[in-house]
């Protein structure tokens, strides 16, 4: 496809001038006036004296300084990298370091600590989100309004690179994943056709902008015409008042968002009917708790899979068509899909056997930004793409996701899939959310261990949950103990983080006398980015 996503952008600003494109708290956008807005912070990063093809890290929470900041850093034909705000400055300093950033833009606090940066020569510039100009940096609003006000065309080649993302680094240093014009454009366009996207859809968000998720719900609702109210982060009670209010038809999110709003009772108290549909990512949720959502919601939820290094979604189901719960459904189109030995990627396995998950499409990152060997072992020479996902294919063609390589649970020999368990006690009428690890065992190496946090006001007993999965799980998968805490540790999407499961100490989250576990915290603020 021989177009960018800011020529789309500029096609939406014709065809849906004043239709209002983004809301968020402190303000909102028409679709003109963004594009305006995108076409000065194009013409400001030239002005200071950014060349094509020069990185720009975005630095700072969701909102409209972000979303300018993102599309017009592409206009200028720079390339984005967008940085998680809860990362720390020595985390941010050694990405911009390493993929070579030369301006961030952000807000005050998080550039604070990267006034070094421009000192050493590593920064051209630090411009600050709003119209706040401290010392050593630049008002990104003072730049606009001095800004020239002509239309910036953009002449960018859909092959070149668009955004450089950063994987968490879970087993090591983070990687930078590099996507070119055509897998970002690629991407929203088929997420769009899959979710039926239209000018007339009012799109709900809290997701972090930095996440591929969440880029990608606002690049394909920016290019449909719909409305994208965006959360800086995310509460309870304002996401289900911003559906009502702004009487929102689609409303996206991760399995942590949705079991907090399933919690936030009485949900009858929101006018939710004009929802036709809700989607769910980031990780895997457990079919029991799928169906109460779509029990309250009055609508379909439409699981969602994809990953960093593929700018987006790799798989969904279309609005529209057969479903199935527990499934994350088919390949984007033009896109194919196979499950593979996992100790041989050469022999593609039948349907129903158990594998590593591969993906093959247009959506299919460039490779690990100045990381050869790293790009040489997630991506085939014929352009298959390993995931590190565990699934299954049916004779359907949908998709089921087992669980993460990485998260493999083997005790006594036998291996043991953690979601697995999870889906097995969210089932359970006592459990709003559910995470399984393993933990060190001297007789079978290590054994499953959960971790739970109850529905508001209800009690249990790390007994009950025990012979709750005695009924539902082989003997070696059942969890060797069950402890009851508060809230789960989750990344800033809301996705839970198992690795850091076996940092919650019982001390912290200790049960009341009787064996149950206290009562739910009230609603939590959490920053989405």
């Amino acid at each position: 496809m021989r177009s960018t996503l800011v020529e789309q952008l500029q096609r939406s600003a014709l065809r849906f001038g004043p239709r209002i494109a983004l809301e968020t708290e402190s303000g909102r956008l028409t679709y003109a006036e963004l594009h305006e807005r995108c076409s000065r912070c194009a013409r400001v990063l030239t002005a200071l004296g950014l060349r094509p093809s020069e990185r720009v890290t975005i630095y700072g929470p969701n909102g409209l300084d972000w979303v300018v900041s993102y599309q017009g850093a592409l206009l200028s034909g720079a390339i984005v990298n967008p940085i998680n705000v809860l990362l720390t400055a020595e985390e941010v300093s050694f990405i911009v370091r390493d993929c070579g950033s030369r301006v961030v833009i952000g807000s005050r606090e998080k550039l604070e600590p990267l006034r070094a940066l421009t000192s050493d020569g590593t920064l051209k510039s630090l411009v600050c989100f709003g119209n706040d100009s401290p010392a050593g940096m630049v008002s990104l609003g003072d730049l606009l309004a001095s800004a020239d006000m002509r239309p910036m065309e953009a002449a960018l080649d859909p092959a070149a690179a668009a955004t450089i993302c950063y994987t968490s680094g879970t087993t090591g240093q983070p990687k930078g994943a590099v996507q070119s014009h055509s897998n970002l454009l690629m991407n929203a366009l088929l997420t769009a056709l899959m979710h039926g996207r239209c000018a007339t859809d009012i799109v709900v968000s809290a997701l972090p902008l930095p996440h591929v998720y969440g880029t990608v719900v606002m690049n394909s609702t920016l290019l449909s015409g719909g409305t994208l109210v965006l959360h800086a982060r995310f509460e309870e009670r304002a996401i289900l008042a911003s559906i009502a209010a702004h009487r929102a038809t689609i409303l996206e999110g991760v399995p942590t968002m949705y079991y907090y709003l399933l919690n936030c009772a009485p949900l009858s108290n929101y006018e939710l009917s004009t929802l036709r549909l809700c989607t769910v990512g980031g990780q895997t949720m457990p079919v029991a708790a799928m169906e109460r959502v779509e029990q309250e919601f009055g609508c379909p939820l439409i699981e969602l899979w994809g990953m960093t290094e593929l700018a987006g979604l790799g798989t969904t189901f279309v609005y529209n068509g057969p479903r199935r719960l527990g499934s994350i459904g088919v390949p984007l189109p033009y896109c194919q899909a196979k499950v593979v030995d996992l100790t041989d990627a050469s022999k593609t396995l039948p349907a129903g056997e158990t594998g590593e998950l591969m993906l093959h499409g247009p959506v299919v990152m460039q490779g690990y930004y100045r990381r050869e060997q790293e790009t040489r072992e997630a991506i085939e020479p014929d352009g298959w793409l390993h995931t590190g996902d565990i699934a299954r294919i049916d004779s359907d063609g949908f998709i089921y996701i087992v669980d993460r390589k990485k998260d493999l649970i083997v005790t006594g020999g036998y291996k043991v899939y953690p979601a697995e368990i999870e889906r097995a006690l969210a089932a359970h009428p006592a459990v709003a959310m559910v995470a399984v690890a393993g933990v060190a065992d001297a007789a079978k190496g290590e054994v499953p261990k959960a971790y739970v946090v109850l529905r508001s006001g209800v009690a249990a007993e790390s007994e009950d949950l025990v012979r709750f999965c005695r009924g539902h799980l082989a003997p070696y998968k059942v969890p060797r103990s069950v402890q009851f805490v508060t809230e789960l540790p989750t990344t800033s999407t809301g996705k839970v983080m198992r690795r850091r499961l076996k940092e919650l100490e019982l001390t912290a989250f200790a049960a009341v006398p009787d064996g149950s576990r206290p009562q739910t915290p009230p609603s939590r603020s959490r920053s989405p980015s």
